[in-house]
C-alpha cells in the first residue's frame, strides 16, 4: 500500500465505527457518513493476476471509500464518495472523486440525478466496490473486471430514474443516463496499452445508456436488462523496441454493450446470473502505416451463474462459474487466448456486523486475448502465459 498512515486511519475508522456514530448535525442538517476498506491476499500455482504477484503470494490487495450524504429538502439530496485502491499496478493508492451529485425526487415514479454518478448496468455495476455487500471476495470477471472498472463505473452527466408499482404485477425500477465516461490511467486499460507497447496519450469519451428492473410477483426473484452505448476517442504513441514509432488514433464504431440478468433469494439461498455481449469494432489510424484499420478483438460475450447459502448468521458458502470469450483473439491458433473460464468456491464468516473475512479459491482456464485486459498481461508474466490458474484468496473488509 503507498498511502499506509490513510490505510491505518480507514482501519481505525471503521472499527471504531460503532462508537464514533454514522450521523452527525452540521448547518442544521443530519449528516450521514459511511464508509468501508478491504485488504486481501492472492497466491496462484502458476499465472500473476491482476498484475499483482500473485506466483509468490501478494497482499498488494486494497481498497478503501469514504461517503457523505445530507438532505438539503425534503426532496433534493446531495452526497459523494471518495474512493482508492492498490492492486498490484491498479490505483497505486490514489484517491479519486468516487461519485458526488445531487439527487432530487420530484416523486416516487420520477427523479434526477446531477452530477458525477455511479453507472447503472448489470447486477452489481454500481454497487461492485461495497465489498461486504457480496459473497465473494472477488466478482465474476467476466462481467466485473477489476482492471477494467474505470471503463463502465461512472459518468459525469445526468440519470433520470424512478420506481413504478404494478399493483398484482410486482413493480418496475427504471434509469436513465447520459454524460462523459470516466478514465483512469492507473487501471487496465492504460496498462495493458503500455504492454502491448502502445501507450495512451488522451482518452475521452461519452455514454448512453438504460438500465429496466422487474421485481416480480414471485417473491424473490428479480430479472432485467441493460442496454449501454460507450463512445472513446483514444490518442496515443508506439513505443519502441516492440513497434517502429509514430502515434495511433483510435474511435469505436459502435461501442455497445447489453446485458441480461436476473437474482432469485429465498430463505437462506441466493441463485443469480447475467450474461453480456459487447459489440466493439474499433477504427484505427496509424501515422506509419496507410488508411484506416478495423480491429474487432474487443468484441465479446461473457456470462456467470452463482448460488449461495447462508448456514447461519456468521456463515455463508457459495460457487459461481464465469465464462468470458474473446470472438476475434489477435493470435487465433493459440487455444487459450479466446476465453479465461473461472470455477469459483467461496466461504464467507461475518464475524460481526461491520467486519467479514472471506476464504475463496479459483480455478481458471485460459488467459484471454493480449487486447482483452481481463486479469493476466504480458509484463506481469515474463515467462510466458500458462494454460491454467489456480488461486487462493483471502480478504477481510470492515465497514459502517
Amino acid at each position: 500500500m503507498r498511502h499506509p498512515i490513510l490505510l491505518t486511519l480507514l482501519c481505525l475508522v471503521a472499527a471504531h465505527a460503532s462508537a464514533l456514530g454514522q450521523e452527525f448535525e452540521l448547518f442544521n442538517r443530519r449528516v450521514q457518513a459511511h464508509g468501508f476498506v478491504s485488504q486481501g491476499f492472492a497466491y496462484s500455482d502458476q499465472n500473476n493476476y491482476l498484475t499483482m504477484n500473485t506466483s509468490q503470494g501478494s497482499g498488494a490487495f486494497t481498497d478503501a471509500g469514504f461517503n457523505f450524504s445530507a438532505p438539503i429538502t425534503d426532496r433534493l439530496r446531495v452526497g459523494g464518495q471518495v474512493y482508492l485502491r492498490d492492486i498490484g499496478q491498479l490505483g497505486e493508492g490514489h484517491p479519486e472523486l468516487d461519485w458526488a451529485y445531487g439527487d432530487y425526487r420530484f416523486a416516487e415514479w420520477f427523479g434526477i440525478r446531477v452530477g458525477k454518478v455511479k453507472t447503472v448496468l448489470g447486477l452489481y455495476n454500481d454497487t461492485q466496490d461495497a465489498d461486504f455487500l457480496h459473497t465473494w471476495a472477488i466478482l465474476p470477471q467476466s462481467t466485473y473486471p477489476l482492471d477494467l472498472r474505470s471503463a463502465t463505473i461512472a459518468h459525469t452527466g445526468g440519470d433520470v430514474y424512478g420506481h413504478i408499482f404494478l399493483r398484482g404485477a410486482g413493480a418496475l425500477d427504471y434509469t436513465g443516463y447520459f454524460g462523459l465516461r470516466s478514465f483512469d490511467r492507473y487501471g487496465g486499460i492504460y496498462y495493458f496499452s503500455a504492454d502491448q507497447g502502445i501507450p495512451i496519450d488522451k482518452d475521452s469519451g461519452h455514454v448512453e445508456g438504460g438500465d429496466l428492473r422487474w421485481t416480480t410477483p414471485l417473491t424473490g426473484l428479480l430479472v432485467g436488462s441493460s442496454g449501454i452505448n460507450l463512445a472513446e476517442s483514444r490518442i496515443g504513441h508506439e513505443a519502441p523496441p516492440q513497434t517502429i514509432g509514430g502515434t495511433y488514433k483510435l474511435s469505436p464504431d459502435p461501442d455497445y454493450i447489453i446485458a441480461g440478468y436476473g437474482d432469485y433469494r429465498r430463505g437462506p439461498w441466493q441463485l443469480n446470473g447475467e450474461f453480456r455481449r459487447e459489440f466493439s469494432p474499433l477504427r484505427v489510424i496509424v501515422s506509419t502505416l496507410p488508411g484506416v484499420f478495423i480491429y474487432n478483438g474487443e468484441t465479446n460475450k461473457a456470462w456467470f451463474l452463482s448460488v449461495a447459502y447462508r448456514f447461519s448468521k456468521w456463515l455463508e458458502m457459495g460457487t459461481y462459474h464465469s465464462r468470458f470469450l474473446v470472438e476475434h483473439p489477435d493470435n487465433p491458433n493459440d487455444p487459450y487466448a479466446n476465453h479465461v473460464y473461472d470455477q469459483t468456491v467461496t466461504a464467507r464468516f461475518d464475524f460481526r456486523r461491520w467486519w467479514n473475512f472471506k476464504v475463496e479459491g479459483h480455478f481458471i482456464n485460459g488467459y484471454g486475448d493480449v487486447f482483452s485486459a481481463h486479469g493476466f498481461y504480458a509484463r506481469s508474466n515474463p515467462n510466458g502465459l500458462k494454460p491454467t490458474t489456480n488461486m487462493l484468496v483471502l480478504r477481510s473488509g470492515l465497514n459502517f
